[in-house]
Formats: C-alpha cells, structure tokens, sequence
C-alpha cells in the first residue's frame, strides 16, 4: 500500500482564492471613483464657504455693500488669491454673476453669483437688500448654495 502524502494546492482552491482576490478588487476599483467625487465636492464646497467669508470681509470693507455683477472680477482679483481652482481641472472656478435668480443646473465647478438673492433649497430666489446667493453643481449629485440671508 502506498501512502505517500501529496503537498501542495489543488486546482479548485487556487480558483477559488485568485476569484476571491478577483473580487476584492473589483469592489475597490469600483469604490474609488465615487470616493475621489465625493473628496473634490467636499473642496469645492470648502471654496465655496471662502467665497462667502470673503464677500463678508467684501461687505465689511464697503459699508454693509455686496459685489454687483459689475464688479464681481475685481472682487475675486482682490479677496480670493487662494483656495480658487477646480479640483478636477486646477483651472480657476469659472464664476457667472447674474442679476436674476437662477435655478439652472450647470457643469461642476461653475458658480452663479447673484446680489440680491438668496437660497431656496437648491435653488436661488430674491431675497433684495444686501443679500447674495452662491449656486454650484456638485460632481456627484445635488448642488451646493450659501448665501448670508437670514
């Protein structure tokens, strides 16, 4: 009688682990993207809130004033020297200042400026007086809008 052990890995249980791995991988590869929409929204949403701050120091400075859509450049060359590039491009954040509420969805990374204003849910409205409203499209899903009305 021959009883001589064999070692080693049969067939099946290689299979089995290399479609186990196969799998793993898989769950990464596909969670990643949405990982990384989610991190470049959380920025922009952070430049977003910048944005707000400096149009309060803006205000601060110009008697209570916010920026028309007439000087809305001059105020971006002045107050946001920092944190103001797209995350997905590195370009800077294409601004469109607009003197009506504006509700339209838009690329990711565009912003709609608009004095007078502010937000209703995921939308802008007029809210007159020294208000404004910020309005971007998030990458992943939704829109993100501040605005100082109270």
């Amino acid at each position: 009688m021959n009883t001589r052990k064999q070692q080693g890995f049969t067939i099946i249980e290689v299979v089995l682990v290399l479609a186990i791995a196969g799998l793993i991988f898989l769950m990464v590869f596909i969670a990643l993207p949405a990982l990384n929409r989610s991190q470049r929204d959380t920025q922009r949403r952070s430049s977003l809130s910048s944005f707000t701050a400096g149009i309060t120091q803006y205000q601060a400075n110009n008697k209570g004033a916010v920026p028309t859509t007439a000087n809305i450049g001059t105020f971006v060359t002045n107050y946001m020297k920092s944190n103001w590039t797209d995350p997905t491009s590195g370009a800077a954040y294409a601004l469109a200042a607009t003197d009506t509420a504006v509700d339209s969805a838009t690329t990711p990374g565009t912003w709609f400026y608009t004095a007078g204003s502010k937000c209703n849910g995921e939308a802008i409205t007029a809210a007159g007086g020294r208000n404004f409203a910020v309005r971007m499209k998030l990458e992943g899903s939704g829109v993100a809008c501040m605005d100082n009305a109270n």
